[in-house]
């Protein structure tokens, strides 16, 4: 069966999100330049376009970040287009299999896994949970990720990724939603802040 894929946009007006029809990885990563991309050619082909300044990996979807000197209109139907022609012509059917913590360790964290494996507290395990069920299928669906990267003194720090790195609404979303859940079901003093990586 050959791929299918079609763009759609995402709240960060820099990031288009390129969804296949079938699972492209089995883990989300993120990478910023070529030489991080080694081993993965989906990302070492795309980050080879002189507009493309980060790819967000995941499940069955690319999200592609631009330069902010060119339009979508311009470059989406030939992302879309090389998108396809590259997976109908790979036989890889999971383009993160040969990625592992030890490979991500030892490149400055440039190229970020999103979803290793972290030892959590019992609050923590409970926001993580809260931020799996309730938020994580909601930012998935826009491009990017959340993770929980620490909780400390009320402070709950996430990880940011793929369309929601600089997004502009993305403090809106963390204020008004994110926090707003954690302070129902967690602490009403509980702050939300972004590790944007």
């Amino acid at each position: 069966m050959n791929y299918s894929i079609y763009a759609e946009s995402t709240p960060n007006p820099e990031v288009m999100k390129f969804v296949a029809n079938r699972m492209l990885a089995d883990k989300s990563i993120e990478i910023s330049n070529i030489k991080d991309a080694k081993g993965i050619s989906i990302a070492e082909e795309l980050l080879k376009f002189p507009f493309v300044k980060s790819i967000y990996l995941s499940a069955n979807f690319i999200s592609i970040t631009k330069i902010d000197t060119i339009n979508w209109e311009n470059i989406a139907m030939q992302l879309r287009v090389f998108i396809l022609d590259h997976l109908n012509s790979n036989k890889i059917k999971n383009y993160t299999e040969n990625i592992n913590q030890q490979s991500l360790d030892s490149n400055n964290g440039t190229k970020n896994i999103t979803n290793k494996i972290k030892k959590f507290n019992a609050i923590e395990k409970e926001i993580n949970a809260i931020l799996n069920e309730y938020i994580a299928p909601a930012v998935e669906s826009d491009g990017g990720a959340i993770t929980l990267n620490y909780y400390k003194d009320n402070i709950v720090c996430v990880d940011l990724k793929g369309a929601c790195s600089g997004c502009p609404s993305s403090t809106s979303t963390l204020k008004g939603g994110i926090e707003t859940l954690l302070k129902q079901k967690i602490d009403p003093n509980i702050q939300v802040i972004a590790n944007e990586t």
